[in-house]
């Protein structure tokens, strides 16, 4: 049942629209823990504000980021789980540090390429 809210609240908080307000993370937390919250309880609250914020923090990456990451080279990563915003990847891919941008890294995996939050590992942005 915990798992069918979670997943419920991942749902709402990645719907578009959410997060397009001064700042994109805050909002994006916020947003998504009032609804986690209304479908969860405290637990939903807790993983809707975490989603939330991933989703507001993919929309505050520079352009300048994600034009440079298309063009850098990097061997792609087969990776047999779904790769999505907010999940880390796992620990066997290599994280590359984006030049001039060195607060982002990213990588290569199953053929695209995916800025990631390095402390974390988590995704912030898959770029198409």
């Amino acid at each position: 049942m915990k798992l069918r809210k979670a997943m419920a609240v991942a749902m709402i908080a990645l719907t578009p629209g959410i997060a397009l307000a001064q700042s994109a993370t805050v909002e994006g937390a916020r947003d998504g823990a009032a609804t986690g919250h209304a479908i969860g309880g405290p637990v939903g609250g807790a993983v809707g504000g975490t989603v939330g914020a991933a989703v507001g923090t993919a929309i505050d990456i520079p352009a300048a980021v994600i034009s440079s990451v298309t063009g850098l080279p990097g061997p792609s990563v087969v990776v047999k789980e779904r790769v999505v915003v907010g999940e880390p990847l796992p620990s066997y891919v290599e994280l590359r540090p984006v030049p001039s941008h060195v607060e982002y890294h990213y990588a290569v995996v199953n053929d695209r390429r995916v800025i990631v939050e390095p402390r974390t590992r988590r995704v912030i942005r898959v770029i198409e």
